[in-house]
């Protein structure tokens, strides 16, 4: 069931008198699915964040339409299902991170015991305990940022936004969030997760979309890029021939072209009698591998097939 649905979305913006308008966003068509991590990326410019402030319905589309639940985004209030982490989030740096979770709170409709009770749950995850009465202008940019995640998530929205989340922080911070992540999607969050770190975009999402140039060009599955799946081997190899490509798929082994031969995928049954094989045959193995093919790889690849 989708939670939201983006319908031949459109958005263009003009950048100021006498400049050619820019269209950040070109027909873009994709679902969310209530209980799914889905990721977002592609390069900057690429009309990333254009999509999620018209999810947030902070813009409008020039064309198309965004439905939540089924009906139109004008018809319907998603603000109160919805927890926002910006890419550079403004936090009020005058008042402390308890000042702070207690306004938020106010203005979602919290009563002061569960504005208490879910701050410090929040902020004891993200380890802020012991800073929560330190004004937010003496923070480090990376306690900014789990700051502004326990601000985002204070009324327990249904749908969590996050554009960049893992910007400035350490590896503990890290592994911080992407355990806060996980345990929104077992709580059967939505959650809509942009970044630039490939890693953890391939560690976390369900199903990916790539944008370029205002275009959703593709979209992958964990399937796709999932490393290690069940006992499969990947070898790389020389160059085959169609003859012995066609014994090779007969044995039951998946075949992709890499730049320097192939790639094969063997399940761990049919190991032995593709070696075999492949001795026979004089194929040279060059190497192993742990996974069919990594995220980085297909961003790669179908980025450059946009480019002129």
């Amino acid at each position: 069931m989708s939670e939201i649905q983006i319908v031949n979305v459109s958005k263009t913006y003009n950048p100021g008198l006498f400049k050619k308008k820019v269209r950040a966003v070109n027909d873009l068509t994709l679902d969310v699915i209530k209980g799914e991590v889905l990721g977002l990326i592609g390069p900057n410019g690429a009309g990333k964040s254009t999509t999620i402030r018209m999810l947030l319905g902070l813009i409008r589309p020039d064309f198309g339409t965004v439905f939540f639940r089924g009906k139109p985004l004008g018809e319907t209030t998603i603000q109160r299902e919805i927890g926002y982490l910006p890419e550079n989030p403004y936090l009020y740096d005058h008042l402390t991170l308890l000042e702070l979770l207690r306004f938020c709170g106010q203005t979602s409709g919290l009563d002061p015991a569960q504005i208490k009770k879910r701050g410090q749950e929040l902020m004891g995850k993200l380890n802020l305990l012991e800073d929560q009465k330190r004004p937010l202008r003496t923070f480090s940019k990376g306690m900014l940022q789990r700051s502004g995640i326990c601000f985002a998530l204070l009324h327990d929205p249904s749908i969590v936004i996050l554009d960049e989340p893992m910007s400035g922080l350490d590896p503990i911070g890290r592994k911080m969030v992407f355990d806060l992540v996980m345990e929104l999607k077992q709580q059967g969050k939505t959650i809509f997760f942009c970044s630039h770190i490939l890693s953890d975009v391939e560690r976390l999402c369900d199903r990916i979309g790539l944008m370029a140039k205002g275009r959703l060009i593709k979209q992958f599955s964990r399937e796709d890029f999932l490393q290690n799946i069940g006992k499969t081997v990947f070898l790389q190899t020389t160059r085959l021939t169609e003859t012995q490509k066609d014994v090779l798929n007969s044995l039951g082994t998946s075949i992709r072209d890499e730049a320097e031969g192939h790639l094969l995928a063997v399940s761990g049954d049919q190991y032995f009698s593709t070696n075999e094989y492949l001795n026979k045959a004089s194929v040279q193995v060059l190497g192993c591998r742990s996974e069919w093919m990594s995220l980085e790889e297909l961003f790669m690849q179908h980025v450059k097939e946009q480019r002129p």
